[in-house]
């Protein structure tokens, strides 16, 4: 059988072959034979091409790990000299200049507050890990009582058993939830729940006050609270306020609890700053941070898996001791990959060779601009952007049966690459836009807009969609 590394020509069929021998992520099987798996060949830039040839601009960042786009030259370099050098050795008993210069540069972006950075591989490994160290830390201190997590409703931390214990998007948890440990759930600080005459700010502070009302009563047996710093993303971009943070770090001061920032899809500058959580602080005042920060995603630049978490000096010093029980011990056989870590140092050196954040915000300010239109379309609600991330939220009466699926394809036929969660639609572009890439990006998801939502519904008996990333 003739493999694609022996020939530029796409293997027939692909897609079909990938539906018989694939089980595809965050996918509904039964739905593939409609809604077919694009064969991509290649990447260039915020491009994809597929095996006939047309062009998709990668509007999600193709799960929201793309950061400079694909086969982004300086990263490949970097990947290019460690293969040469160093693909991959255990990280227990050995170390490496990739991951420990890495370490370093990253404890030093949370003005060293931060540090002992925990390697893993992805996203829900990396929440497990900060569960983990949290409930470890109060027993080897000696407040066993203390094992329960807090989460916030809407949120989400992934899908291994104890990311989902703290997630709440039904989709994903409801059917393991017999598997599940019980978390308390508090409310979101969703800026969208504002009642009338109510701010955003408003709302965080309700959803500061329930969160307060659940320490008083439990905090003896609070480990931790878990949260997405000013962007719940599989909630639908659901954003709100610093103000959100800074109570909660207060709160967790004051009782004694962690505090967990999943920086899983904000961190990495999406959200404006590197980490989200450097939002939280006043203006003129010193940053305030988290105990644990959890990364992954854009991190290795959508290169190879990654994530780590990073924890404060008193969480790590809890678990030296001469007992090896009080370590700890958890592991994986890629732990801290060389190659990957060489790849999120390259994209560390994006981010200070080429003023990212700086740049980033006039690319965010001329989209925004180009998808004024949104702001007086009748058929939509909630138009809102933070950093680069913009979302918009189709009116219920509007949206139609498998609104996600149909605004899918409709993507397609205009060069984009997007999917929408439920009725959001979001854009979470690759940090490459110039003017004109605006415009045109604009421009195609109005198209695609107009389109969808003047077609006629799908079967009024279909099923509802579940949503998707």
């Amino acid at each position: 059988m003739m493999t694609i590394s022996q020939t530029s020509t796409p293997p027939p069929d692909l897609a079909q072959r990938s539906i018989a021998a694939i089980w595809h992520p965050c996918t509904q099987m039964q739905r593939a034979a409609t809604v077919p798996p694009l064969a991509m060949m290649h990447g260039e830039g915020p491009w994809l091409f597929d095996d006939a040839g047309h062009r998709y601009f990668d509007a999600t960042s193709s799960w929201w790990v793309n950061l400079f786009g694909h086969a982004d030259a300086r990263i490949n370099a970097a990947l290019k000299d460690q293969l040469d050098r160093l693909p991959h050795v255990m990280l227990a008993g050995c170390t490496h200049v990739p991951a420990v210069e890495l370490a370093e540069r990253l404890s030093a972006l949370t003005d060293g507050v931060l540090g002992h950075c925990f390697f893993a591989s992805d996203g829900a490994s990396a929440v497990e890990i900060a569960l983990k160290m949290s409930f470890h830390y109060w027993r080897n201190r000696g407040r066993d009582t203390k094992r329960e997590f807090i989460c916030l409703r809407q949120g989400y931390h992934g899908e291994t058993l104890g990311a989902l214990a703290v997630t709440d998007v039904a989709v994903f948890r409801d059917a393991y939830d017999p598997l599940l440990m019980r978390s308390h759930q508090v409310m979101s600080p969703d800026a969208r729940q504002a009642a009338r005459g109510e701010s955003a700010t408003d709302v965080a502070r309700r959803a500061a006050g329930e969160l307060q009302v659940l320490l008083e009563v439990r905090h003896e047996h609070i480990a931790a609270i878990i949260l997405e710093p000013l962007v719940q993303g599989a909630a639908g971009m659901a954003m709100h306020e610093p103000a959100y943070l800074r109570a909660v770090r207060t709160l967790c001061d004051r009782f004694e609890v962690h505090l967990i920032a999943d920086e899983i899809a904000v961190g990495c500058g999406r959200t404006g700053t590197f980490f989200a959580f450097e939002q939280a602080a006043l203006p003129g005042e010193s940053r305030i941070w988290p105990d644990l920060i959890c990364l992954s995603k854009g991190i290795s630049g959508g290169y190879l898996p990654l994530s780590l978490v990073l924890s404060r000096d008193s969480i790590y010093e809890a678990f030296l001791d001469d007992d090896v029980a009080r370590g700890f011990l958890h592991s994986h056989s890629y732990t801290g990959n060389a190659l990957a870590c060489r790849a999120a140092l390259a994209v560390l050196d994006r981010f200070e060779q080429d003023d990212v954040l700086r740049h980033n915000r006039q690319r965010a300010a001329v989209l925004t601009a180009a998808l004024a239109p949104l702001q007086a379309d009748a058929r939509i609600e909630h138009v809102r952007q933070l950093g680069m991330i913009w979302a918009f939220d189709v009116r219920e009466r509007f949206a139609g049966q498998r609104f996600a699926e149909r605004f899918h394809l409709a993507g397609r036929e205009r060069e984009l690459l997007i999917r929408p969660i439920g009725r959001t639609v979001y854009l979470m572009p690759p940090y490459l836009l110039d003017d004109a890439l605006s415009q045109w990006l604009a421009q195609r998801v109005l198209a695609t807009l107009d389109e969808v939502l003047n077609q006629s519904s799908t079967d009024a008996d279909s099923p509802p969609e579940p949503p998707t990333a």
